[in-house]
């Protein structure tokens, strides 16, 4: 049993639970569920850096990140920095986030937000919209095609942008379809954990040009922006490098001067 596969049978199990716990006409009801959303693949097309920031406190691949930083600050100092938008961590078990984590950097920013999560249900993805996302992300390796159209489809409905994530070439050709408005290419091998820009090239020329591509993962310094953007990357997904750091904000702020010096 991969990392990945303990990740979604966990998260079955908590879904299930909060299923019974609060109902989706509850959910429904809340006052962000009908707010105006932001898309965040329009942002991105006309971006110059491109840079999507994360808020993570602990993966599984690096255990503890950072525990000290509040959302809020983070938040702040991400729009502060320029960036497109934010993607923000909501699973507690593997990852320490939360959905209270959407919720605060909603209130913090006017940045499109991503909620980073394992999606399984359409029920995750109504809570998306209540708790203030304008993205979803849907991962190709644990959802089947007619899932990936259902919650995609979802969304779309909902208003909200779908970014989906795709490790190699059989994940990318089961996806594609016009329900998605950016594909992401996570150069993170999830059996070995090993990072390799390679993957992000050698896909590039699979997606059609009607997706915004998006890089994830590996992206830790200029260069490697500057790499990928003659392949048509206008999407870049970092995650760790700047949550390392005692300023976040600060940090995407002096990484994005350096980028378009």
């Amino acid at each position: 049993m991969t990392i990945l596969d303990k990740i979604v049978k966990d998260k079955r199990n908590e879904v299930d639970l909060r299923k019974s716990l609060i109902p989706t006409s509850q959910i429904e009801k809340s006052v962000l569920f009908a707010r105006d959303t932001i898309s965040l693949a329009e942002r991105l097309k006309n971006s110059t850096s491109g840079i999507i920031a994360e808020h993570k406190r602990r993966s599984p691949s690096k255990s503890t990140i950072n525990q000290n930083l509040n959302t809020q600050d983070v938040a702040k100092g991400y729009e502060n920095a320029g960036v497109c938008g934010m993607s923000v961590l909501t699973d507690g078990k593997y990852f320490g986030g939360s959905l209270d984590d959407l919720l605060t950097a909603r209130a913090s920013c006017n940045l499109p937000l991503l909620r980073k999560e394992f999606i399984i249900d359409e029920y995750q993805i109504l809570e998306a919209k209540a708790y203030g996302a304008d993205v979803i992300l849907l991962i190709a390796s644990i959802l089947t095609r007619y899932e990936i159209k259902q919650f995609s489809e979802l969304a779309k409905s909902l208003h909200l942008d779908v970014l989906l994530e795709v490790h190699n070439e059989e994940e990318l050709q089961k996806s594609i379809m016009s329900s998605l408005d950016m594909l992401g290419v996570n150069n993170r091998n999830l059996k070995t954990f090993d990072v390799s820009l390679n993957t992000s090239k050698q896909l590039s020329e699979l997606i059609p040009n009607g997706f915004v591509k998006v890089s994830e993962s590996g992206i830790s310094s200029v260069d490697a922006i500057k790499e990928l953007q003659p392949y048509g990357y206008q999407g870049f997904l970092i995650g760790e490098s700047f949550m390392k750091t005692d300023n976040p904000g600060e940090s995407a702020s002096q990484f994005i001067k350096q980028l378009e010096a």
